[in-house]
């Protein structure tokens, strides 16, 4: 008898012990966002303020509130509402205007996607603190970080304080590769000082523009809790990735973006107007099984390519039979897009020197690029080490300073 209530005894301490020891651990696996540690403080940081908030539909709190909504039920005083490219609404294609302004639960909404991309100063003075709220994906040219260096630019002018709320970065685990952003080429697509592909959360960004562009500026980020570089978006229990524009739709588009987005300004469509937009690309003019064993010379890690026939339904060759390549990442870790966008251009510039259009599309590659390096080194066939290799010494000093300078998460 005396060992058996023995027996109940152990097993009844061993179930607390183990929960009572395990449940930081678990708690420190589950992912918090900036919206989400500022709504368990009830906005402390923003009561009694007038407050401004950058954001889209995708910015969503843990509880899949969004993140406006947070701040009106905390009774925050938000003035107005400022949206991206691709809208407030999250539905306009890339690169088209969103022009007027709307209402949105009865919060004005304005575009920075118009005839100016940069806060209205004037505005800006109307209130003590814009808040920015969105979800990037990683890549240089996608839009958002421009829209917050413009941001944290008009807030200095209007002598405004700047807030980033922090989300993960959901390809932080592939490292830094590709052109630095090269002196004469910035614009929209390219106005970050950062590598192509970053590894960096729009806070830790926020934070190296402060350091490097914006000294006087009052920048406060709300880091995220229990978010670690070395996992992709979908790794975090319980994190949702939503849309942040209409074409990346997951984070494994998200991973493979950065490989086909070059080829944006060339013939070739990337895959928008299809059910996989950047993770599959095509033209009339190409021979898909060749292009195929062409790229397979290269040995690629972490990717398999896949003949494919498409119709877009919009963007490039709309309606008409396009013949390609769709992109399966068979190993996240492996892949390098860069590598893999290089293999790609230098492929198709060999077989459709005419029809590719690098020379025609020179202006706008080389914004995304951020340099006219890469195209010139496409035209000319160098080879594919010699390109990635050509890059390595750049990233490697923006690494050890810049970047290591602003990091916030391990």
């Amino acid at each position: 008898m005396t060992c058996m209530l023995l027996k109940r005894f152990l097993v009844v301490f061993l179930f607390f012990f183990g929960a009572f020891f395990s449940a930081p651990l678990l708690h420190a696996a589950v992912l918090r966002s900036g919206i989400d540690l500022l709504d368990a403080s009830g906005c402390r940081e923003l009561q009694g303020k007038r407050v401004a908030l950058i954001t889209n539909a995708s910015a969503l709190a843990a509880s899949g509130e969004s993140g406006y909504s947070v701040l009106l039920r905390n009774g925050v005083d938000l003035k107005f509402i400022m949206a991206p490219e691709h809208g407030f609404k999250v539905n306009v294609e890339a690169g088209k205007a969103v022009s007027g302004t709307s209402v949105v639960d009865s919060i004005r909404v304005y575009s920075l996607y118009d005839q100016s991309k940069k806060p209205d100063v004037a505005l800006l003075k109307t209130v003590d603190l814009l808040v920015f709220d969105l979800q990037d994906v990683g890549a240089r040219c996608y839009t958002y970080i421009s829209t917050m260096k413009l941001a944290m630019e008009a807030c200095r002018e209007a002598r405004c304080s700047f807030m980033v709320l922090d989300r993960p970065n959901p390809v932080s685990p592939i490292a830094p590769a590709g052109f630095m952003l090269a002196e004469g080429f910035e614009s929209f697509v390219g106005a970050v000082g950062v590598p192509f592909l970053h590894a960096m959360t729009v806070g830790e960004i926020a934070t190296l523009l402060k350091k490097t562009r914006f000294s006087t500026l009052d920048l406060r980020v709300v880091r995220m809790e229990g978010y670690r570089r070395d996992r992709f978006g979908d790794d975090f229990p319980g994190f949702t990735f939503v849309s942040p524009s209409p074409n990346i739709r997951s984070v494994e588009t998200a991973i493979v973006y950065p490989a086909t987005v070059m080829l944006e300004p060339t013939a070739v469509s990337e895959g928008r107007g299809t059910d996989a937009p950047f993770r599959q690309f095509g033209a009339p003019f190409i021979d898909a099984r060749d292009l195929s064993r062409q790229l397979a010379s290269y040995q690629l890690r972490g990717v398999r390519f896949r003949p494919v026939s498409f119709v877009p339904v919009s963007g490039k060759y709309r309606g008409e039979r396009c013949f390609g390549l769709s992109i399966e990442v068979t190993d996240r870790r492996s892949f390098e897009p860069f590598r893999v966008s290089t293999a790609i251009l230098l492929s198709l510039q060999k077989n459709y020197p005419q029809q590719l259009g690098l020379e025609r599309g020179a202006s706008f590659f080389d914004r995304l690029a951020g340099t006219d390096r890469f195209r010139k080194m496409i035209l000319r066939q160098d080879s594919l080490e010699r390109i990635v290799e050509s890059t390595r010494n750049e990233v490697r000093l923006f690494e050890e300073t810049l970047m290591r300078e602003a990091l916030l998460y391990p």
